[in-house]
């Protein structure tokens, strides 16, 4: 067996670079047992690892990144949650749309759902609305629409090849490390990401990947937690911000109820499995449960702030939820299903 899956399993001693580097040399080979992968999984699922183990797994995996990103990409915003908590409607996904219907450039990462429900990208896949495929087309979709959905190019190819070696055995029930991490593996450095962490025993290892990932090229890298659980800010229980700019400086509570935000509770966020096409669009356009226009309001918001274009929460709050209401965040949301449908 692998070393880096015998001293996971012994918790002995740190896995350090070299040996994840030997770990994925041996997965591209073909030279690993299924069984191998399957026990990595399943002990990095059992426990965080400590920081020295993370750091040679984020390092082992930076060594095989795609090329460098245009400069025009790294221009934007991430809104990206680790996956987790409550079951909601993809707040992400409508946040990334109703931040760009603002004048905010985003570049949305994601994933399918690991816990069931929609994830961002099995919700895109319903809608019509494509995934980029390279930098290419992610430059040129940001120029047409200032917003991009970018697909799985912008992650270690190693993650894929995991996945596939586990077959028949699903990796959504093995890769709860590699979803609550994988925010943090995308080749695409925005100037800030936001990300939603529902367990907050995760914060620790996950500020150490934000670190990672702002040495990278990240000017700024927010987690964000709250009692409600959820993997997004939600605008009706304060939520916990963690900042990083190259290294953790600070913390805050943004608490809705400063910003005028009304009471709610999580069902507000559910999502309609029978229609969540239709549900989506509702909320978009300011016709589903006023909690969820405003936590939508609340995130894209929060792209604005964490990419500086402005630093009035208030300002950027009645903007959010004017593009939501005059209908240019669905209106965006249709041109976009449109060119996709015309080019098939």
């Amino acid at each position: 067996m692998h070393e880096a899956v015998t001293t996971l399993l012994r918790r002995e001693r740190p896995v350090e670079a070299p040996v994840w580097r030997s770990f994925w040399d041996r997965l591209r080979e073909g030279g690993l047992r299924k069984g191998e992968s399957v026990a990595l999984l399943a002990s990095l699922a059992t426990r965080v690892p400590d920081r020295t183990t993370l750091t040679g797994f984020l390092d082992s995996l930076s060594g095989h990144r795609p090329a460098e990103v245009p400069d025009e990409v790294g221009a934007a915003v991430n809104i990206v949650g680790t996956g987790g908590g409550p079951r909601t409607f993809n707040i992400s996904t409508a946040a990334a749309l109703v931040a760009a219907a603002m004048g905010v450039r985003v570049v949305k990462t994601g994933s399918r759902a690991y816990t069931g429900g929609l994830g961002s990208v099995d919700l895109l896949e319903l809608l019509g609305v494509p995934l980029t495929t390279s930098y290419d087309e992610t430059r040129a979709s940001l120029e047409e629409y200032g917003i991009a959905f970018a697909g799985a190019f912008v992650y270690p190819p190693e993650l894929g090849l995991l996945a596939r070696h586990v077959q028949p055995l699903d990796i959504r029930q093995l890769g709860g490390f590699v979803n609550a991490f994988g925010p943090f593996l995308a080749r695409m450095p925005a100037q800030a990401q936001l990300t939603g962490v529902a367990d907050a025993r995760l914060v620790t290892g996950l500020r150490h990947a934000g670190g990672h990932l702002a040495r990278g090229g990240v000017r700024s890298v927010w987690l964000c937690t709250n009692d409600a659980g959820a993997d997004e800010l939600v605008s009706f229980v304060p939520n916990r911000v963690y900042t990083c700019e190259g290294t953790w400086e600070d913390e805050f509570v943004l608490d809705p109820s400063r910003l005028g935000l009304r009471p709610g509770s999580p069902d507000e966020l559910r999502p309609r499995p029978t229609h969540p096409v239709a549900h989506f669009h509702e909320v978009l356009s300011g016709r589903g449960a006023p909690v969820a226009a405003e936590t939508v309001a609340l995130n894209a918001a929060a792209l604005a702030v964490a990419g500086r274009l402005t630093g009035d929460w208030g300002a950027a709050l009645d903007a959010a939820r004017a593009v939501i209401q005059d209908g240019r965040a669905v209106g965006l949301l249709c041109r976009m299903r449109s060119s996709a449908a015309a080019h098939v």
